[in-house]
């Protein structure tokens, strides 16, 4: 396993990071749940990444469970703040000062540790001021409960206005959890190019477009039972925008490529986002043990031009480059 430093800041973190979303108290078992992260362990990861928001809190306490035990100081835990959690009370949302200050104490409460390594905005809060909000976070970060802070979702001119209150604040603003793969680039035009002025690297989420990218799902054919696309709980809501058969027709193209390479579809589409100099991690969960331990192949290798050449022709004008389309709710959600 590689590390990478997080921004400018003197954090190492695995550039493979594990993230329980869709399957800790949700899609898998507890027992399944755990056994994933002691693999992630065994394969080398060091950092994990969750929300309060994954499960209605659950997935918090899963993690910190499967954790129990493991020194500290040889993780990196990160969390977010931002989405509904709990009664959904009218306070139980957004990033204001209250809800930051009872989310990272129930959060911190709820994985087992004094503190993580970096707290996560998870959206832009429009119906709260942008001061208010930094203030929040320097007073975490001041009283230990956060080592860094970083952002997820937010737009370039959003990251520059928080960096800049960061810099007044003496907290180091460092990060930003975006979603990026083959098929979703709209980072590239904009936010990237000011992180990477700034000083921020990209924890970047679903780097296999929610399983589309490893090949399991063909044009034509019905879909996998147990796959994510036949989940109930969620899963099937994400991927449903990839399964057209333009799209998977497109993705097939992509399977000689990482042949040619000796490598599964998932370890190209992974060491794709990789080969970005501004992503610092890959974000891969995992509903079976012997999954993360494919997955984490995917470090270390390294794509030359040629390769990159053939994935862009292979895909065509099918991703998405919009920057428009990196976007948080205008409202609070409760």
């Amino acid at each position: 396993m590689e590390h990478r430093y997080l921004g400018n800041s003197g954090l190492k973190i695995s550039e493979i990071t594990y993230g329980n979303w869709l399957t800790h108290g949700s899609q898998v078992e507890n027992d399944i749940a755990t056994k994933c992260v002691h693999a992630a362990l065994d394969a080398g990861i060091s950092t994990f990444d969750t929300a309060d928001v994954y499960a209605n809190t659950v997935a918090e306490q899963v993690l910190g469970d499967a954790l129990k035990g493991r020194r500290r100081e040889s993780l990196e835990i990160f969390t977010k703040v931002y989405f509904p959690t709990g009664p959904k009370g009218h306070n139980d949302t957004g990033l204001s000062r209250k809800h930051i200050m009872e989310s990272i104490n129930g959060s911190l409460r709820r994985l087992g540790t004094d503190y993580v390594d970096l707290y996560q905005a998870h959206r832009y809060d429009y119906e709260t001021p942008l001061e208010e909000t930094m203030q929040a976070f320097a007073d975490v970060v001041r009283a230990g409960k956060a080592l860094y802070i970083g952002v997820s979702e937010w737009r370039a001119e959003e990251i520059r206005a928080a960096h800049g209150l960061a810099q007044e604040l003496g907290i180091q603003l460092i990060s930003n959890q975006p979603q990026y793969n083959l098929l979703w680039r709209v980072i590239d035009a904009e936010v990237i190019p000011t992180c990477e002025e700034l000083g921020l690297s990209q924890i970047v989420w679903s780097p296999l477009a929610q399983g589309v990218l490893t090949g399991k799902y063909k044009p034509g054919h019905p879909l996998p039972e147990g796959s994510r696309a036949t989940d109930d709980k969620g899963g099937a809501d994400m991927i449903a925008h990839y399964l057209d058969d333009e799209t998977l027709t497109a993705v097939a193209e992509l399977e000689p490529i990482a042949s040619d390479l000796g490598l599964t579809m998932a370890q190209l589409a992974i060491a794709w986002v990789l080969a970005n100099g501004n992503v610092a991690a890959a974000l891969v969960g995992a509903s079976r043990p012997e999954q993360v331990e494919s997955n984490v192949a995917a470090s270390g290798v390294k794509l030359d031009a040629e390769v990159l050449a053939r994935i862009d022709e292979a895909l065509g004008d099918l991703p998405v480059k919009d920057p428009a389309e990196t976007k948080s709710p205008e409202t609070r959600i409760v």
